[in-house]
């Protein structure tokens, strides 16, 4: 099942991320950050904020981990 979302999010896999910062550095909207906590392979990954996120998709491109982000834009269908 899935749902209609009516403003972009970014999700990050904490398991993918291996805790870079390309995404956080490359956000222009600053709304990615590193968790304090670690990840089963000891990095600190990524995480979105919660809010602020436009869709632009500069951290999906800036990271080297394939599946570690997704982004969805407003009006995107997000699995639940």
């Amino acid at each position: 099942m899935s749902r209609v979302i009516d403003q972009a999010i970014t999700v990050v896999s904490a398991e993918h991320c291996k805790g870079c910062s390309l995404c956080v550095i490359s956000c222009p909207q600053e709304c990615l950050g590193l968790l304090t906590s670690f990840n089963s392979r000891g990095y600190h990954p990524a995480h979105y904020r919660g809010e602020g996120c436009t869709g632009c998709g500069m951290c999906f491109y800036a990271c080297p981990e394939p599946a570690a982000i997704t982004v969805y834009k407003k009006g995107a269908e997000y699995p639940d």
